[in-house]
């Protein structure tokens, strides 16, 4: 029997603050991403029913009162945006019992936070949960190559040894295909969005444009926007927003794609294998990704909107990441290199020409061991990227 343990979460201890003040947690994020877990984790007195379950879902639709009012101390609902009625009752039990306490999950951000902004608006505390971070994970992959960081990802069942990658990124697929895809979408071709979540894969870290994905699977661009809307909100991409405040140049203004799990890509590219990985050209756009989602993960897990950025201007200059916190950027140039090289400062250097934004910090994150904080612009280790946040 493999290991099993619970690796704690960054966000316990801001949704455990949040409970002192909201009678409702709601909690969204990715199938798999350790969401029931963790608040069954921090709630465990609170009975838990899934709306996943039939019998428990035609309970909850044919009489949400009777459901909602089987314990006094409250419940935790999983998956409740399957019954999206359930939030409106709710608002009405908590107006009149704050003392009453709902944890609610979601594995659909389009649907939940619909129905969490119309039925509890200032009622709710909500929080995102992405897979594990490499900080809540230094244990678990001290002992990991580069490339088995970026082929296993950090779902959590894998950085808990409870299923292994291979095992594991094709059945979630499968299992995305057959229900969130149903559900959202209602479309007959899974293949053809199949080989879309594919063409999107191999488009991680660019710009992406609709016409030219929409050529490539059939259909027009208008259909590809509205299935990479589903991609987001279940959780599956991330659209990279770029940086326009107090710049001075022309910018590009559209976003980039990057997946919320590096494994997903790896499967969805076809990679089988760690030593794979190692020649396959899509290695340093994956590398990246690992860096945009840890900015990503620093923020969500602080209970705080993304604020993570690119910037691009019309004359080709770039840096890979820009996080905005307290009115201060925090720049960040990404090379997949072990052996570092003194290009891998230019954009950093000139940033400052670039935007009248403060610059807190520059650095460069790369897969050399060698370190140096010392001067303006730091050097470090991929895995060390929390630094930067410190």
């Amino acid at each position: 029997m493999a290991q099993q343990f619970y690796i704690p979460r960054r966000l316990e201890s801001v949704i455990l603050e949040a409970a002192q003040y909201f009678s409702v947690i709601s909690v969204t994020g990715p199938r798999q991403s350790g969401k029931s877990t963790m608040l069954k984790h921090l709630f465990p007195d609170l009975p838990q029913y899934s709306m996943k379950d039939l019998h428990v879902r035609a309970f909850a639709e044919q009489d949400p009162v009777a459901f909602l009012n089987q314990h006094k101390e409250g419940m935790f609902i999983d998956e409740v945006q399957k019954v999206p009625a359930l939030l409106d009752y709710i608002q009405g039990i908590v107006d009149t019992e704050p003392e009453r306490r709902f944890v609610l999950t979601g594995s659909s951000n389009l649907e939940l936070l619909q129905g969490l902004t119309e039925s509890l608006p200032g009622r709710a505390g909500v929080y995102e949960l992405m897979p594990m971070s490499m900080n809540e994970t230094k244990e678990q992959i001290k002992d990991k190559s580069t490339n088995q960081l970026l082929y296993e990802g950090f779902y959590p069942a894998i950085c808990a040894k409870k299923n292994i990658a291979k095992l594991f990124y094709p059945s979630y697929v499968k299992t995305y295909l057959e229900k969130d895809v149903r559900d959202l979408l209602r479309i007959k071709d899974q293949m053809q969005f199949l080989k879309f979540m594919k063409l999107c894969a191999a488009r991680i870290g660019s710009v992406f444009n609709a016409s030219e994905v929409g050529m490539e699977v059939g259909v027009d661009s208008k259909t590809i926007s509205h299935w990479l809307s589903v991609l987001q909100a279940s959780y599956l991409v991330t659209l990279l927003p770029p940086y326009y405040e107090n710049i001075t140049k022309r910018v590009v203004k559209s976003p980039k794609l990057y997946f919320n799990d590096p494994g997903l890509a790896c499967y969805l590219l076809d990679i089988e294998t760690p030593r794979q990985l190692e020649l396959d050209k899509m290695r340093g756009a994956i590398f990246e990704n690992i860096m945009v989602m840890e900015c990503l993960k620093h923020r969500f897990n602080q209970g705080k909107e993304g604020n993570v950025f690119f910037y691009r201007d019309s004359n080709g200059q770039e840096v890979d990441i820009l996080v905005k916190e307290e009115g201060q950027l925090t720049a960040i140039e990404v090379k997949s290199s072990m052996t570092y090289h003194p290009d891998f400062t230019k954009s950093l250097q000139r940033l400052p020409d670039w935007t009248s934004t403060p610059i807190k910090r520059r650095a460069v994150v790369y897969g050399g061991d060698f370190e140096n904080t010392a001067g303006d612009i730091w050097l470090l280790r991929y895995d060390h990227i929390e630094k930067l946040f410190e």
